[in-house]
């Protein structure tokens, strides 16, 4: 994938994890692609060692696990920083 395609996923996958865990999230559109890029990496990683596939472009399951990630990543986010809302 092209840097353009991660950039483009990222945001993505950001916004869809932001709209399912609402809530106050410090940033906007750079902080929501680099959520929706390391929910992608993080995502890619469980997934392949669990044996769902890799993140490959834009097709469901890819994009399922970047939203997957950076579930995560926000849950673990407002876990380490108190933030309930």
């Amino acid at each position: 994938m092209g840097i353009f395609s991660w950039i483009a996923l990222g945001f993505i996958a950001g916004t869809v994890a932001k709209m399912l865990h609402p809530g106050r999230d410090p940033g906007g559109c750079l902080i929501t692609i680099l959520l929706g890029v390391g929910g992608a990496l993080i995502g890619g990683y469980i997934g392949t060692r669990l044996g769902w596939g890799q993140v490959r472009g834009f097709d469901l399951r890819s994009m399922g696990l970047a939203v997957g990630g950076a579930l995560l990543i926000l849950v673990v986010y407002r876990t380490i920083s108190g933030k309930r809302r």
